[in-house]
């Protein structure tokens, strides 16, 4: 399945930075994948976290770049 924008929300926001929730019946290999949020590129921002409930696993991600595609990784 594909990104589902009704899926994703946000949390909270405050000086430029925002805490995503996004919730999906795929799995968390293929949200993690560079270019799944590129639909939203325009709301995301380098250093915005997103808690993601995938259908296999629940975790914290950060949006570790958003030039030509959106990429995210663990948080660390």
């Amino acid at each position: 399945m594909a990104f589902q924008n009704k899926n994703l929300s946000v949390i909270a926001y405050a000086n430029g930075f925002t805490l995503w929730h996004y919730a999906s019946e795929d799995k968390m290999t293929a949200i993690s994948a560079s270019g799944y949020f590129d639909s939203v590129k325009t709301l995301m921002n380098v250093g915005d976290v997103i808690i993601i409930n995938a259908s296999d696993n629940t975790a914290l991600k950060k949006v570790s770049a958003n030039a030509s595609n959106v990429t995210v990784a663990a948080l660390a």
